[in-house]
């Protein structure tokens, strides 16, 4: 099987779980190139301009940007479709490092406990989301000096978590994660699909229980906001071989109190019945930014309003989005399921913590 044929194959076995992107399937058939981007002034600059930073990777996800500037991401390699060279073993997950200067990318580590969502905290630790299909259904934290890990959390109330998918970090060194599940025949645990916290003391909160499969999470740079994407293919196990018809598509917005508790959420952007978001980030002047399965395949950018101002055409589902650092503050970068990750300059800084 080629690599092409395998990726097509990942994009069919979605699309039989419930996921309608022709499109994303004639561009693996058929590279074409996407639209350019529009949108506002403020959020998309007149020479705005897409393009690859890697290539090569089976389902791609978490940009995250290091202290240096370099960009670590991951490839989820779901065992379902994504194999060795000779296409009989299992790929384990792994840990990218990407360098803007060289433009090259190495394994930072293998095997990466089927790492999704990616996050540096204040300290310069690697934080992971760590999902199940043979993964660690953890968050965990590398000391970058030592390269040593750290469990984080793995269970609540005594059982193991779904599938840590995506995190972030607040300014007061919160950790707040989802906990969906896409993938694998493993045992679900926990009675729902929840939203935590992990507090600086170490414990663990669930804050969201209203939500089916929540996925993308972000503060907003005021720190009075959550927002949290629900995306629910309508199956636990998305590679089960069975139609499911898609559940709710949508950014929710949960009012965020200073001890990093949630108020009552309100709909901050309704995605209808095609397949939505993925996950997200913030810009210093609180845009949203959301990696999108469809309407187009890419990012749609929003205002704190919920207006959508900006889309950024890119031809493939997309799984996540995360900025640069320093120089590159405005550098957007993109991960799809083609196992290919793009980036683009855009007018504002992202925002962290």
């Amino acid at each position: 099987m080629t690599e092409r044929a395998m990726r097509l194959r990942l994009l069919t076995v979605l699309a039989v779980a419930g996921f309608a992107f022709t499109a994303g399937a004639a561009e693996m058939k058929k590279p074409k190139a996407p639209p350019p981007p529009s949108g506002e002034p403020s959020v998309i600059g007149k020479y705005a301009k897409l393009e690859v930073a890697y290539k090569g990777g089976c389902f791609v996800e978490g940009p995250a940007a290091a202290p240096d500037g370099s960009i670590y991401f991951t490839d989820l390699s779901p065992t379902a479709v994504c194999r060795d060279a000779n296409k009989k073993l299992m790929q384990a997950g792994h840990i990218l490092r990407y360098d803007p200067a060289s433009g090259k990318t190495t394994v930072f580590r293998s095997p990466s406990g089927m790492a999704n969502g990616l996050a540096f905290d204040r300290n310069g630790h690697l934080i992971v989301a760590e999902g199940a299909d043979f993964g660690g259904r953890r968050i965990t934290r590398t000391d970058m000096k030592t390269g040593k890990s750290y469990i984080l959390a793995a269970s609540y109330m005594g059982k193991p978590l779904n599938a840590p998918n995506d995190l972030t970090v607040d300014k007061a060194g919160r950790i707040y994660f989802t906990d969906p599940r896409y993938l694998s025949t493993e045992s679900v645990e926990q009675d729902v699909q929840g939203v935590y916290r992990i507090d600086t003391d170490g414990s663990l909160h669930r804050i969201i229980a209203d939500t089916a499969k929540p996925n993308g999470v972000a503060v907003a740079p005021d720190g009075k906001t959550l927002y949290v994407v629900v995306h629910d293919i309508g199956t636990n196990n998305a590679f089960d071989g069975k139609k499911h018809p898609l559940g709710r598509m949508a950014i929710w917005a949960y009012p965020l109190k200073a001890d990093g508790s949630v108020g009552k959420r309100k709909l901050f952007h309704d995605f209808g019945k095609a397949p939505g978001a993925d996950g997200i980030a913030v810009d210093q002047k609180g845009n949203l930014y959301a990696a999108t399965w469809s309407g187009p395949p890419g990012v749609q950018i929003f205002n704190p309003q919920g207006k959508r101002v900006g889309v950024i055409p890119v031809g493939i589902p997309s799984t996540n989005v995360g900025f640069g650092r320093g120089k590159d503050a405005n550098m957007l970068y993109i991960t799809t399921v083609a196992g290919m990750m793009f980036r683009i300059r855009v007018v504002q800084k992202g925002y962290r913590p």
